[in-house]
């Protein structure tokens, strides 16, 4: 009888222990500063195999505090003493709090076979909060930033997008917000999406009106938890200027999962590469080509490390000159990267470039992509095998072009008789020349019409009264303005026909017409008066462009795509400054 009742108890143990369920909600202290994170960890453990989670972990009220990155992980161990499964589920959730003062945090709830379990709550307490809102007092009422970033859990290089708005009492203080500086940090890379400002909302954020001033995408470059700086702005008045800076925010980076290729290195997004021979000769032994690599895709493609050539005893390379063409998009920076190599074949005969194997993290498909090496197959020739395969034609050419660049004659200049292989009939420089008559008759037409008038013009200009200093120079300056759109015109027709000297040259033209309708002599003079005139901002683009100018210039090796972004950009530019 004894042992009967021993053997009830030891069988209602067991299925006491069989069916244990464990839950508990725990934070890392009881006191925080008012920079600190509140962890909350989260413990489910189930003991036998016949329980059943049926819903997720219900949490309590958290509205006074921002959740700025969760995380969970679930593991299932035997135990071997008891033969028991046991499931454990572990979550943990970073709270950024909003107030400072004793808070609640409530029980944790979650149903295991149709049984509801929950958590104890519990009082943490904040010592104090950092005032995230930087004000800047003036006249008209207090202005300040904020800046909004919604996705703050994201993956190592994967961008975010932030929003950042202004917020006044007075919606006059919302013109005069300006100089908006973008955050810089060694942890993050941060690019404009558009300075575009939207309209004003009277009723933003209470009382206040509110508007939003930029646009533009965080990549962080570090795993764990990275701060983003606040961005700075100014608030100009008549009597003085306000500097503000937008709240800071935290962003909970998760480190990319394991497994990578070797060959990966910091790619993050959707990518593509290729590679091309951009010289139009024929490969010659001993002699430079252009070999392009070019990376197209969106991501953080402005900031990924670029896929190099790979060394070869077939050839020498040398260091790449990078272009690049990105904008915005819906996943990260889209657009194409070049890297344009200067390569020299060591032999004649059928040579490999490679490029170095490549691969990239998909974040959307959460794995990684291996597109592994790029191959271009180049037969180079000798200097005999290129002279032997020219026909008679161009070999007359060559003759020709050699004997008029070396022996000058005392009547032509002979650089403008170059004989050009495979020449043919243009029939736009025919019309052309036409147009050129057309415009030269219609010119003789208003010079007559103009001799007509001009005794009443003289009579006109003479009862015509002095006007003052100002406004005499502002006529002679219309006088001496010259038509840049003709500049623009030959600039493009040069660079078309790869006459990069003419082209250079045609451009200090240029600036120098421009700098004379202004009275300035120098660069740095006119720089400073643009800056006096037309704003800080322009004056700056000048300058950057100067120096941009002379890199092009002297640079070994120019590619038409960076040729046609300059143009743009003094086209850009210039018309601007002649407005």
């Amino acid at each position: 009888m004894q042992n009967k009742w021993i053997y009830i108890l030891l069988t209602l143990a067991s299925v006491i222990t069989y069916g244990q369920v464990n839950l508990t909600l725990d934070a890392d202290k009881n006191e925080y500063g008012g920079k600190d994170i509140v962890n909350l960890t989260i413990v489910l453990e189930l003991n036998g195999s016949d329980l059943v989670q049926q819903t997720g972990f219900q949490l309590p009220d958290l509205s006074k505090f921002n959740i700025i990155g969760s995380g969970s992980v679930t593991n299932t161990v035997i135990d071997p003493a008891t033969n028991t499964l046991i499931t454990q589920k572990v979550s943990r959730i970073a709270l950024e709090p909003k107030k400072k003062g004793k808070i609640k945090i409530g029980s944790v709830l979650v149903t295991v076979n149709n049984k509801i379990y929950k958590t104890e709550p519990f009082d943490v307490n904040i010592r104090d909060i950092v005032d995230k809102r930087s004000l800047a007092s003036n006249t008209s009422g207090e202005v300040y930033l904020n800046m909004e970033i919604e996705d703050r859990e994201v993956y190592q290089d994967q961008p975010t997008i932030a929003v950042l708005k202004v917020y006044s009492r007075n919606m006059d203080n919302l013109r005069k917000v300006k100089n908006i500086r973008l955050p810089q940090q060694d942890n993050i890379n941060v690019h404009p999406i558009n300075f575009a400002k939207s309209e004003i909302d009277p009723s933003g954020n209470g009382n206040m009106a509110s508007q939003v001033l930029a646009m533009f995408m965080v990549f962080p470059n570090e795993a764990g938890y990275v701060e983003v700086p606040g961005v700075s702005a100014s608030v100009s008045t008549y009597s003085h200027k306000n500097k503000i800076v937008s709240n800071k925010v935290k962003l909970n980076v998760r480190k990319l999962p394991e497994g990578a290729p070797e060959s990966f290195k910091n790619a993050v997004g959707n990518f593509n590469v290729s590679v091309y021979n951009a010289s139009k000769e024929k490969p010659e032994a001993k002699k430079p080509m252009n070999v392009v690599v070019k990376v197209t895709g969106e991501g953080n493609l402005p900031d990924l490390e670029l896929p190099k050539i790979a060394a070869s005893p077939d050839y020498e390379v040398f260091a790449p000159k990078i272009t690049s063409k990105v904008s915005p998009g819906t996943t990260g920076m889209k657009g194409v990267v070049l890297a344009n190599y200067v390569i020299i074949p060591n032999k004649s005969g059928d040579i490999s470039i490679k490029t170095e194997p490549f691969s990239f993290f998909d974040p959307q498909d959460r794995d990684y992509i291996d597109i592994g090496q790029k191959i271009l197959a180049v037969k180079t020739f000798s200097h005999d095998q290129i002279m032997e395969s020219r026909t008679t034609v161009e070999k007359v050419n060559e003759y020709t072009n050699n004997l008029l660049e070396t022996v000058n004659t005392p009547v032509l200049k002979t650089t403008s008789f170059k004989v050009k292989e495979k020449s043919k009939f243009h029939w736009s420089i025919l019309l052309t020349n036409i147009a050129i008559l057309l415009g030269l008759f219609i010119a003789y037409l208003l010079f007559k019409t103009w001799q007509k008038k001009r005794t009443l013009v003289r009579e006109t200009v003479s009862q015509k009264p002095l006007g003052s200093v100002a406004e005499t120079e502002k006529e002679i300056r219309e006088l001496m303005k010259t038509d840049i759109n003709d500049y623009f015109g030959y600039l493009e027709n040069l660079k078309d026909n790869n006459e990069y000297d003419k082209f250079f040259a045609t451009l200090e033209e240029l600036d120098q017409e421009v700098r004379n309708q202004y009275f300035k002599g120098s660069v740095a003079e006119f720089k400073t008066f643009l800056e006096k005139h037309k704003g800080s901002s322009l004056a700056e683009e000048y300058g950057n462009l100067q120096q941009r100018i002379e890199m092009e210039k002297y640079s070994p090796v120019k590619s038409l795509e960076g040729i046609e972004e300059l143009l743009k950009t003094i086209v850009n530019l210039y018309s601007q400054i002649s407005k």
